[in-house]
C-alpha cells in the first residue's frame, strides 16, 4: 500500500529505427535516447519522457521524431549508436538514467545537446562545469543512485542487524556506476562492522552465475547496484533471491515490487519525464549551458513484506513507519 504520495524534483537489443508514420517529415527534429534496460521495462518510461515532451509543447510522431534505444545490458553498443547520430546531426541525445550513455555523448560531441540523467556526480563526471551554470551542451539530472547508497546499506544493516556478511553485485560494463557503489560502501562497512565481497554480472547468465557464487559464499544479504540492466531483470533477481532465501537491497521501487526485500532510491519515472521537460525546452531555443542541472530532494523507501514473511524476517515497525511504500 502506498504510504505516501512521492514527488520527486522539478521527473534484447538495441531498438530498430523508428519507422515514420502518417507521411512525417524528414525533416522533425531528431532526438537520440539510450538507455541500458530492456524494451519491454522500457516502455512506460518512454511514456513518460513523451509526457515532458509534450509539457513543452512537442508530440513525439508531430513536432519530433524519438529513436529509442533500450539496450538490454548491451552497453558495448553504446558508441555505434553515438557516433551514428553525431553523424547524421540529431537535433538532441537524451540519455536518462545511463551514466555510461551519458559519457560517451559528451566525449563524442561538443555541439549537440545532451540532457542526461546520472547517479554520480556529473561535474566529477566531466559532463558540466558546474551544476548552477553547467556551461557546456549538456545538462539534465543527478538522481544521487550512488551517493545514497550508503543510505541503504545502512537501512539493511537496521533491518538485518545480526548479518555481517554482504555480498555486492555490480555491472562491470557500467564502470561509473560500480565504481562509485563499491567505493562508497567500502568506505562505510567497517564502521558498520560488516564484510563485503564483490561481484559482477552483466547479462542473465551471469546474474544466475554470480547468484550461485554469492550463495556459495554463505553471503547473509545482497546489496545491488544501481543499474537500468538489473532493473529491467527484476523478475530474474526476485526469482533467485527467493530461491537462496537471500535478503536483497536494491534502488528501484520496481524491483522491491517484483520480490525483493527492500528498496531505496528517487523515482526514475520522474527523471524520465524531466528529461523529457529539458529536451523539450532545448528544442524551443534553451541552451544546455544555461539551464542548472537538477538534484532530486526525495527519496522513496519501499519495504515487500511478503518478501519479509518468506525469509523470516521480522520488520521493526519503526522502520515500517518510515517507508513511503509497503508491499504486502
Amino acid at each position: 500500500m502506498r504510504r505516501r504520495a512521492f514527488i520527486t524534483f522539478l521527473g534484447g537489443a538495441v531498438s530498430a529505427w523508428p519507422v515514420l508514420l502518417h507521411g512525417q517529415s524528414s525533416a522533425l527534429p531528431v532526438i537520440t535516447l539510450i538507455n541500458g534496460r530492456g524494451a519491454d521495462s522500457g516502455a512506460a518510461f518512454a511514456a513518460e519522457f513523451g509526457k515532458g515532451l509534450r509539457q513543452a509543447g512537442f508530440t513525439e510522431g508531430k513536432d519530433v521524431v524519438v529513436e529509442y534505444h533500450w539496450l538490454d545490458g548491451r552497453y558495448e553498443q553504446i558508441p555505434a549508436i553515438i557516433n551514428d547520430a553525431v553523424r547524421r546531426g540529431v537535433a538532441l541525445i537524451a540519455t536518462p538514467g545511463s551514466s555510461p550513455g551519458s559519457i560517451a555523448a559528451k566525449a563524442a560531441t561538443e555541439s549537440i545537446p545532451i540532457v542526461f540523467g546520472v547517479s554520480e556526480d556529473p561535474v566529477a563526471m566531466g559532463l558540466v562545469k558546474s551544476l548552477a551554470r553547467p556551461g557546456t551542451n549538456a545538462t539534465g539530472i543527478n538522481f544521487f543512485a550512488s551517493e545514497i547508497d550508503t543510505k541503504r546499506l545502512g537501512l539493511m544493516h537496521e533491518l538485518l542487524p545480526k548479518a555481517v556478511r554482504f555480498a555486492v553485485l555490480v555491472n562491470p560494463a557500467n564502470p561509473s556506476t560500480a565504481g562509485a557503489t563499491s567505493k562508497a560502501l567500502r568506505d562505510v562497512a567497517p564502521g558498520l562492522g560488516l564484510e563485503l565481497t564483490f561481484h559482477g554480472a552483466g547479462t542473465p547468465a551471469e546474474v544466475d552465475t554470480a547468484f550461485a557464487a554469492i550463495a556459495g559464499s554463505r553471503a547473509d544479504a545482497l546489496f545491488v547496484a544501481p543499474d537500468a540492466f538489473f532493473t529491467s531483470h527484476a523478475a530474474q533477481f526476485a526469482s533467485l533471491a527467493t530461491r537462496d532465501r537471500l535478503p536483497t537491497s536494491t534502488f528501484s521501487t520496481e524491483m522491491t515490487a517484483a520480490g525483493l526485500l527492500l528498496s531505496y532510491g528517487t523515482s526514475l519515472a520522474d527523471t524520465f519525464r524531466q528529461v523529457g521537460i529539458y529536451s523539450g525546452s532545448i528544442l524551443k531555443g534553451a541552451k544546455p549551458a544555461d539551464l542548472p542541472v537538477l538534484q532530486s530532494t526525495k527519496f522513496e523507501f519501499a519495504i515487500n513484506l511478503k518478501a519479509a514473511r518468506l525469509l523470516g524476517i521480522d520488520v521493526p515497525p519503526t522502520l515500517l513507519a518510515r517507508a513511503d511504500e509497503v508491499i504486502e
